[in-house]
């Protein structure tokens, strides 16, 4: 073999690894798992915790509530999203009455879901089980006056994927977990001496060809017993879990 040929060889290895190395990896979409179709809606069981007044202890309110699917619009910088209005109810004896209005922004690479006028990065190319994004980045929580700290820097991650579940005997084929949050500051509060203490929990589970089947959110803090004045805990908890759909 000539100088030359013996140079083409190895230009071709070089290529071929190359070529095995850049392989790209393939991903179910998003909008698999987070599904927008005028009207489609899901039914939830809203268990709501609240602390009792002086914060003393919390308890749960529950409610059923229905997401639908209300039109086709577009967001404020003209991307294509979908209006969702939730209805409330006590239970099956009360006709179901607006509650909220959400939106809901599909795009190629991600779910973008706004309440209450902040954004978050539901859902986020590429769907790979430990893959992780910053759900809450589009949320001012540095201004002095921002309420909302303790939603900063959460990394939304992916796991167990494609895992089948059977939720209030919904038989569901496949589902995705997006962890978002698991944290615990201070000290126990049941302990005389702490003076603060702050949890925050946050998961979600979409079903494949549904959407959201199951969300649980939890933040409180704790301020200890001063001056007399008995620790109380303030905060709030949400937990949806799916009891229909269409």
């Amino acid at each position: 073999m000539t100088k030359y040929g013996i140079g083409l060889f190895f230009i071709s290895l070089f290529f071929v690894s190359c070529k095995k190395e850049t392989t790209n990896f393939t991903s179910e979409s998003v909008t698999d798992y987070y599904p927008m179709q005028v009207g489609n809606y899901i039914t939830y069981q809203l268990d709501s915790t609240i602390f009792l007044p002086f914060g003393a202890r919390d308890t749960v309110i529950s409610y059923q509530v229905q997401d639908r699917v209300d039109a086709q619009i577009t967001d404020n910088i003209g991307r294509p999203a979908y209006r969702i209005i939730r209805y409330i109810r006590q239970d099956t004896s009360e006709a179901w009455a607006p509650n909220n209005t959400f939106m809901v922004v599909p795009t190629a690479n991600s779910i973008e879901y706004i309440e209450n006028n902040l954004r978050f990065l539901k859902l986020e190319m590429p769907v790979k089980q430990d893959f992780s994004w910053k759900g809450n980045s589009y949320i001012d929580t540095y201004s002095i006056n921002s309420d909302l700290q303790y939603l900063d820097d959460w990394d939304y991650t992916y796991d167990s994927l494609d895992v089948p579940l059977t939720i209030n005997s919904i038989i569901i084929d496949s589902t995705i977990t997006v962890t978002e949050r698991d944290e615990f500051l201070g000290q126990d509060p049941s302990i005389p001496v702490t003076q603060y203490a702050e949890k925050t929990y946050a998961i979600e589970k979409y079903g494949k060809g549904i959407g959201l089947i199951y969300r649980e959110f939890l933040h409180w803090e704790y301020q200890g017993s001063q001056n007399g004045v008995p620790g109380y805990y303030a905060g709030y908890g949400v937990k949806l879990t799916i009891t229909n759909h269409n």
